[in-house]
């Protein structure tokens, strides 16, 4: 194939118009090597929908904006399929693959559709948002099996995601490469000297597989013997009330951010001792890339993709899942013990060095996906 295929990405991410910086950077370098339109969703203060991204606008109720996506996602794409006509379909999670493929039936096109597998899909029902997603966790289960296992090319970030892939389709993914994101605002400057007091960060969703009720858990032990340690969350989600009682528990203590911007959390990321993930599964956990870019050691759960990037006592300290008190005691050692922090805060930066990526290399490799399953070579 000569000309750029033409791609139709498909994601539940809010997109703001125009794109910023750092994130322009990404599909810049994807349009240098397919033709390219995106299906997703706006955020409230977005532009206006342009040739490439064409976003939804956030429903009303806004609790039922997700459904509404999910339900009104196939028209869309029959839509977008009989306008745009592309070669292939990228998905970013198997829920938006099953959504491909039913659109892709309504349009009446041959088109490959190639999943994304970037964590534990079962998560999506069990823990994440609302307790009564629960309920259609069997049904949501077999969704999200049927749309890896018919697709015509999956692609994996980890090994553990690799073996999630395979455990369905029987065979290992069409091809395993990790996101890019622009660590420039971390990785542009050497990494700060750890700060005098003790702190520990916590970036990512506050749903329940990230376990904050374990990090609320673990945070009350760690705080009685060292009562001028930190912590400071950043991030937004349905466990936001466990974060908000310990702010108010620990008054000057814990400190909590909805978002910041990449620039904002790498000095952030200088401000802390060491990075805390004690997610029950994580597909990688870009954080982590972050947090070694800066030079800072990790604490976080023997779990998903995180051993993939974390090796126990070289850049941090590894936990069972769902072990509160040997969370607490990781911390605690790290918080306490400067030169352990610095260790493996200085293994971490050497280590960051493996997961480097630039948009350019994720562009390419998408291409090269695009065009094996439009070959029909991919698995």
């Amino acid at each position: 194939m000569t000309e750029p295929p033409r791609v139709l990405f498909v994601g539940r991410a809010r997109y703001r118009l125009p794109l910023p910086v750092w994130l322009a950077k990404k599909w810049d370098a994807v349009e240098r090597e397919l033709d390219y339109r995106v299906i997703g969703a706006a955020t409230d203060d977005s532009g206006p929908s342009d040739d490439r991204f064409r976003l939804a606008r956030p429903a009303r109720p806004r609790r039922l904006d997700g459904l509404l996506f999910y339900l009104r996602l196939p028209l869309r794409l029959r839509r977008q399929i009989r306008s745009f006509r592309p070669h292939a379909i990228f998905a970013s999670d198997p829920f938006l693959g099953a959504a491909a493929l039913v659109g892709r039936g309504l349009a009446r096109r041959r088109v490959p559709v190639i999943v994304e597998v970037h964590g534990d899909w079962r998560t999506f029902s069990r823990l994440y948002g609302s307790p009564a997603r629960r309920l259609i966790s069997p049904l949501a289960d077999a969704v999200a099996a049927h749309a890896v296992r018919r697709a015509d090319a999956t692609r994996a970030v980890s090994s553990f995601t690799a073996d999630l892939v395979e455990q369905v389709r029987g065979v290992p993914p069409s091809a395993v490469f990790t996101a890019f994101s622009d660590l420039s605002a971390f990785a542009d400057r050497p990494p700060a000297a750890l700060p005098e007091r003790p702190t520990v960060a916590f970036v990512g969703a506050l749903e329940a597989y990230k376990n904050i009720e374990g990090l609320s858990s673990a945070w009350r032990l760690v705080a009685e013997p060292l009562p001028e340690a930190r912590l400071v969350i950043v991030g937004s989600g349905s466990q936001r009330g466990v974060v908000e009682r310990l702010v108010a528990d620990f008054p000057g203590r814990v400190e909590h951010h909805e978002w910041l911007e990449p620039e904002a959390l790498s000095e952030l990321l200088d401000a802390a001792t060491v990075l805390v993930l004690p997610s029950w599964p994580e597909g990688l956990g870009r954080v982590i890339i972050e947090s070694f870019a800066r030079g800072r050691a990790v604490v976080a759960t023997d779990a998903g993709g995180i051993p993939d990037l974390v090796t126990h006592e070289v850049e941090g300290l590894l936990v069972p899942p769902a072990d509160s008190l040997a969370l607490a005691s990781a911390l605690e050692r790290v918080l306490v013990d400067r030169e352990l922090a610095e260790r493996m805060g200085a293994a971490a930066r050497v280590r960051y060095g493996d997961w480097h990526s630039t948009p350019d290399q994720l562009a390419g490799e998408m291409r090269a996906l695009v065009e094996a399953a439009v070959a029909g070579t991919a698995l």
